[in-house]
């Protein structure tokens, strides 16, 4: 008949403890490794950042806005003409494609920015081509009796319209055209006059 060894019986608890105590130490142990280890680099995301399209663009005091282009094709229809003025113009007709652009300018500040201190430029298309404003007689019939362009700018109220007539490229890609923006520095007319001009791009959408 088996006889309990007292002696035997605490020579396995000190070996269970200490079991228990290396087991301990190795997970402490492997623990201090891993957070002594240099963390891993960062994933550089190489894909190339697509710039968001700008609508609106702050030149001192002035806030210029989009509000709207429209693609009039290649033909300007008499039957279309908003100026009473022109009452017997005929169509006009282009190989390229006529542009319509209208940008607010509103005055962000507390004076009155005075006339002929700002206007929108040319319109830029994707490749870097420059396409004017037609200042010629035969679109006018197309364009508002009172052209606000340039006018005086009073504090506080709602945006001035500014709209011009292009002639732009039948190759040039309508989804990336942009329009020039533009006001002397300070916002001032005599600076505008001098050259001394600041501008800034605004994304078109054309309908």
């Amino acid at each position: 008949m088996f006889k309990f060894n007292k002696e035997s019986g605490q020579a396995a608890k000190l070996l269970l403890v200490l079991a228990v105590v290396i087991l301990v130490a190795i997970v402490i142990t492997f623990l201090v490794i891993k957070m002594a280890e240099k963390p891993a680099e960062p994933v550089v995301d190489t894909e190339p950042t697509v710039p968001l399209p700008i609508y609106e663009q702050d030149l001192g005091n002035i806030k210029f806005i989009f509000i709207s282009a429209r693609d009039l094709g290649k033909t300007l229809k008499s039957t279309d003409a908003v100026n009473d003025v022109y009452s017997s113009q005929k169509d006009v007709t282009t190989k390229e494609k006529f542009i319509e652009v209208n940008i607010g300018a509103k005055n962000m500040g507390k004076e009155n920015i005075e006339n002929a201190a700002w206007s929108i430029g040319n319109i830029i298309d994707s490749e870097g081509r420059n396409f004017e404003a037609l200042d010629d007689y035969k679109v006018n019939a197309w364009l508002p009796t009172i052209n606000l362009c340039g006018s005086l700018l009073k504090p506080a109220f709602n945006p001035t319209s500014c709209i011009k007539m292009y002639e732009v490229a039948e190759k040039s890609n309508l989804a990336e055209l942009k329009i020039e923006v533009k006001t002397g520095k300070d916002n001032a007319p005599t600076n505008y006059s001098a050259g001394k001009i600041d501008t800034a791009l605004i994304d078109l959408i054309v309908r």
